[in-house]
């Protein structure tokens, strides 16, 4: 079993940056793949970002690519979403999650098993 616990939300200007944490716990080596969702209210889930454990392969929604970044620090077991130039629209509550597979066009984690409470970013003037 695995246990996450996002951080790093809060309050941004329209253009500015923002990093958010997912420390990892429990059986952290077993995962396939982890990466970042988002879900604003009225809207559906959104795939954010994926890194694939065994080889660091990284992917990224549309709406985010260019402007977001994955990352990870294997030796603090914590998964990093850099996101600068942050827009209005990128306004949500972040969850990380340890995923299954990667699937999709173009492709994002799935198949999510574990995700942890989420962090609320909101991007305003």
């Amino acid at each position: 079993q695995v246990q996450l616990v996002e951080s790093g939300g809060g309050l941004v200007q329209p253009g500015g940056s923002l990093r958010v944490s997912c420390a990892a716990s429990g059986s952290t080596l077993n995962y396939y793949a982890i990466g970042w969702f988002r879900q604003a209210p009225g809207k559906e889930r959104e795939g954010v970002s994926c890194l694939v454990n065994a080889d660091g392969t990284t992917y990224y929604a549309v709406s985010v690519k260019g402007r977001f970044t994955i990352s990870r620090d294997n030796a603090k077991n914590t998964v990093y979403l850099q996101m600068k130039s942050l827009k209005p629209e990128d306004t949500a509550v972040y969850y990380c999650a340890t995923a299954t597979k990667v699937t999709g066009t173009p492709p994002q984690c799935g198949g999510y098993d574990y995700w942890g409470q989420g962090t609320q970013v909101t991007v305003s003037s």
